[in-house]
């Protein structure tokens, strides 16, 4: 099994260090030396491309004082990490100087005013753009002082957003608090109006399980699932909404992900099961690693299988949920999909795509067919190895595996609503985006449509007025769009 290979690989894990390296590691490096070394080593453990990147070559260090050498010269770890990936195939790999913050991102848990929004180009071509309100967490400052989605804004502290400083204005970690100048559609050429509302950011908790609920359309009854975020501590309430629409006898499934950007693996195959469950045992999904890994593990450490059984475990494998999956045993489900779907939703996706029949409603998915693993400064290199880098708190979040199908089948380049997969392709309306969970939500009311009637078009518009966007407020977490596989386990 895959979990067993993980934490047998750190565990036996040695660095390419002898006794007098690592010596000198302790008695001679600066925390820069250390840090570099820490990733040039991680990254030429586990990397995905590490045999096509000559820097993370095993032979290009004859010892480790070779390695702060070569290094020395950079400005920042940041700098340093950049350097050594594979360009252009690699988007998503990242590193952070804050790994409490990672840890915590990966359950949900991010320093936020619970105002979720997207960035969009102006529609006339200029550098100014707009955001839009996703949709507020529940008891959050955005809450509380009446923050609706779909709601338009344009300036942030009196200034107009745009493609220059819409970082330094939005995403700034010194700036907790900032006001929010609201603005009137216009045609995507917002107009500021006197709507002025300061927020302030804390550290919240997401629930990623938004919206359970349940549409009678004739002899159908449709269930409906806002999924936000794999995340392995949500999993007792995943499970526990699907046994709220077993319970209710569904004969339809929506599942909405367009704005879950991926986490955690083992929580993609609980989904899968969820939805499914005639097939316990069989392959959902297989992972592709570097070829010293490959070469060192037997091929079923890298296959994942369908479930019928939830089971995680803490940092110290000590079981902290076993469960029975609540499946639906069904044989066909609609995905709500944008260009934010993306990881571990595309992995869901793309997985029952083998079994069952798959429709997108949506636009193109993320292709981002790629996972990672958190990597720490450590002996083993994992969070609980031995001698912890007390030094600093820098963690890797580098892709590590590629991931797909049994069929083998895998797209980098996005699942494509009405093309790779059945479905009809619809960007969300910037001035109508509806309420989630209710047939307002026009994305959400063409998926009824589509499951009670089989048409691809009813009597509303069907334009796409997702232009040019350009950015969204999770990709400013620290877990961003990723996938991983949790090493704790």
């Amino acid at each position: 099994m895959k979990k067993i290979f993980i934490r047998s690989f750190l565990a036996i894990m040695v660095l390419c260090t002898s006794c007098e390296k690592q010596k000198s590691y302790i008695l001679e490096s600066t925390i820069n030396d250390q840090i570099n070394y820490f990733i040039w080593n991680g990254l030429n453990t586990y990397y995905l491309w590490q045999k096509e990147v000559p820097n993370l070559a095993d032979d290009k260090f004859a010892n480790i004082n070779d390695v702060y050498t070569f290094f020395s010269g950079y400005d920042s770890p940041e700098t340093v990490f950049e350097s050594l990936l594979k360009s252009p195939e690699d988007r998503f790999s990242w590193i952070v100087n804050d790994y409490v913050a990672l840890e915590n991102s990966f359950q949900g848990i991010n320093v936020s005013n619970g105002m979720e929004f997207g960035l969009v180009q102006n529609k006339n071509g200029s550098n100014n753009i707009f955001g839009y309100v996703r949709y507020v967490i529940e008891n959050s400052d955005a809450d509380v002082k009446d923050v609706k989605r779909g709601m338009i804004f344009n300036k942030i502290n009196g200034t107009q957003l745009t493609i220059d400083n819409y970082e330094g204005l939005l995403f700034d970690d010194t700036l907790t608090t900032y006001t929010v100048g609201f603005a009137d559609y216009n045609d995507g050429n917002p107009i500021a109006n006197n709507n002025v509302i300061s927020l302030s950011k804390v550290e919240l908790q997401e629930n990623p399980v938004a919206i359970t609920k349940v549409f009678t359309e004739g002899s159908k009854k449709i269930g409906y699932l806002l999924y936000n975020q794999f995340a392995r501590n949500y999993d007792g309430q995943l499970n526990a909404a699907f046994a709220s629409l077993k319970s209710e006898n569904i004969t339809e499934l929506i599942i909405d992900l367009r704005y879950n950007g991926g986490g955690s693996v083992s929580t993609a195959t609980y989904l899968g099961s969820m939805i499914t469950g005639q097939f316990n045992g069989q392959l959902y999904s297989q992972e592709v690693w570097n070829d010293k890994i490959m070469k060192k593990y037997a091929a079923d450490g890298f296959l994942n299988n369908f479930t019928n059984q939830i089971r995680n475990t803490d940092e110290n494998g000590s079981v902290i949920l076993q469960e029975s999956i609540n499946s639906l045993q069904l044989n066909k489900v609609h995905f709500i999909t944008t260009y934010s779907t993306a990881s571990a939703s595309e992995l869901v996706i793309n997985s029952l795509s083998s079994y069952i029949d798959v429709a997108l409603v949506g636009k193109t998915t993320r292709g981002k067919q790629v996972g990672s693993i958190t990597i720490y400064d450590s002996e083993n290199l994992g969070r609980t190895g031995k001698n912890l880098n007390p030094n600093h708190t820098y963690a890797m979040q580098p892709l590590v595996l590629e991931i797909s199908n049994k069929d083998n089948v895998n797209y980098p380049n996005g699942i494509i609503p009405s093309s790779t997969l059945p479905g009809i392709e619809i960007g969300e309306d910037y001035n109508n985006l509806g309420v989630l969970g209710e047939r307002s939500d026009p994305l959400l009311d063409r998926t009824l449509t589509y499951i009670t009637t089989g048409a691809k078009t009813n009597s509303k518009s069907n334009t796409s007025f997702e232009f040019n966007e350009i950015f969204n407020s999770k990709l400013a977490t620290p877990a961003k769009d990723y996938m991983f596989i949790d090493l704790k386990k």
